[in-house]
């Protein structure tokens, strides 16, 4: 079974400086269909003017994956991290107990980001910071392990049974993904055009698999980029 999420139906704010969408519930977007997915909680797409962002807040117990599409992300936090997030880079923060930071775009440029949030698998973590760079031939017409429990093939940690994997196809180009036993699945459009098991994704359309063992994973554009969550 997949249920198609929608680019235009997501929740939607613009701020100005912030244009923002919510595939789940999020802030002042409430829609008790879409409270999230497994252990997916959060997607917001954002755009971000030059210069601006999210100024010192807090977080705990969420795992939380910012990927990078375009411009840069300077990130500062209360563990003593400064770093600044660019495309084809993921970074992983563990809020666990508590964790204070901040968010800055490009001083120049918009800056386009997934922000991710995943429930740990236990509450009361270390807080914890991880960030990795995945080239983008390192993706390029297969799926590429970006995040997962075990930090398996160089992936960056995540404290959750998920395995986040991020592509880039070709126009024509397939993938194919087994779900083993009862797992399931979130896919995350980026750009271009992607079909799922006969099931067409725009950019910003989301897919929640269930009940399939297979996922087949063809491209109808050229830099047709995804995500893909197996989760449990």
């Amino acid at each position: 079974m997949i249920k198609i999420r929608r680019s235009d139906e997501r929740g939607h704010a613009n701020h100005g400086w912030l244009d923002t969408y919510h595939s789940f519930s999020f802030a002042d977007y409430y829609d008790p269909r879409f409270m999230g997915f497994r252990a997916l909680r959060v997607i917001n797409e954002d755009f971000i003017e030059p210069a601006q962002g999210f100024p010192t807040h807090g977080h705990r117990d969420m795992e939380i994956i910012t990927y990078v599409i375009d411009g840069e992300l300077s990130h500062r936090d209360s563990m003593g991290n400064g770093e600044t997030i660019r495309p084809h880079e993921v970074q992983r923060m563990t809020a666990g107990t508590g964790v204070l930071h901040s968010e800055y775009s490009s001083p120049t440029d918009k800056t386009h980001i997934l922000q991710i949030w995943l429930l740990p698998e236990k509450q009361n973590l270390q807080p914890g910071y991880e960030q990795k760079l995945f080239p983008a031939e390192e993706k390029q017409g297969k799926l590429k392990l970006v995040a997962s429990r075990g930090g398996d093939d160089g992936s960056v940690h995540i404290n959750q049974d998920v395995k986040l994997y991020a592509s880039i196809l070709a126009n024509g180009e397939e993938a194919t993904h087994e779900l083993a036993g009862d797992r399931h699945a979130w896919i995350q459009l980026i750009s271009g055009s992607l079909e799922v098991n006969g099931e067409m994704l725009k950019p910003g359309d989301g897919a929640a698999v269930s009940d399939e063992t297979e996922l087949k994973l063809k491209a109808g554009s050229d830099k047709t980029e995804f995500l893909l969550f197996d989760l449990n």
